[in-house]
């Protein structure tokens, strides 16, 4: 059973490979840093995340809810018993984030630019996705497809991203611009000032400006689902 006192973090770093650090076992398991970065400061994953970080160790999270409440009616691979199917941990629970059909939208600037703009229809919700905490409480937080390879290695295509609406952007953090003309940049902020933004995408490595007077708004990129 769970000693008194004991955070669910605490209790899932029993788990932790040994030779890994608890940063690593994510990045294997692969959980966004985002994600991991949330479940460390208010220890509320999903159980979509503690079943990636489990199966990363060969144990499930029958194994883990066992470990939490003491129940044993039968010993698993680690020597702790399995609880039964809907008993143990509860994650709090959060309205799921609307996914936004997206596309790709050609060029942005000049032809042969290589710079990837995307078409974004808010109107059209294709699916919806899982919330963490740390949107808990951004309502207009929605989820984007990360078409195309131009933030390779960062975010590969076909990968949903988490977006905020309300999350401060800071340069060097990754950023959707919600251009006027209706179409969408995902990529890196390099720098902000009143006339301009720096924006950077990875392949090809391109570092372009943007005139603020072209753009409608800035959302933060909080990192991918899961």
């Amino acid at each position: 059973m769970a000693e008194a006192g004991a955070t669910l973090f605490d209790e899932l770093m029993r788990f932790k490979p040994d030779g890994l650090t608890a940063n690593a076992w994510a990045v294997n398991a692969g959980v966004s840093r985002t994600i991991w970065a949330d479940l460390r400061r208010h220890g509320n994953p999903s159980r979509r995340t503690l079943e990636k970080l489990l199966g990363a160790v060969g144990s499930s999270l029958a194994e883990f809810e066992a470990l939490r409440v003491g129940n044993s009616p039968s010993m698993g691979p680690t020597g702790i018993g399995l609880a039964e199917s809907g008993r143990g941990w509860r994650g709090t629970s959060f309205a799921p984030i609307p996914l936004l059909d997206t596309g790709l939208a050609g060029e942005w600037g000049e032809r042969g630019s290589q710079i990837d703009v995307h078409s974004l229809d808010r109107a059209k919700v294709i699916g919806q996705l899982d919330r963490p905490a740390i949107l808990g409480s951004d309502g207009d937080a929605y989820g984007v497809i990360m078409v195309g390879q131009s933030m390779w290695p960062r975010f590969r295509d076909g990968r949903r991203l988490l977006v905020s609406s309300v999350g401060r952007v800071k340069t060097g953090e990754d950023v959707l611009a919600n251009l006027k003309d209706g179409r969408v940049l995902i990529k890196e902020l390099v720098a902000c000032s009143k006339a301009a933004i720096e924006l950077r995408q990875f392949n090809p490595h391109v570092t372009f400006v943007v005139d603020t007077g072209e753009i409608e708004a800035i959302h933060k990129v909080m990192g991918e689902a899961i």
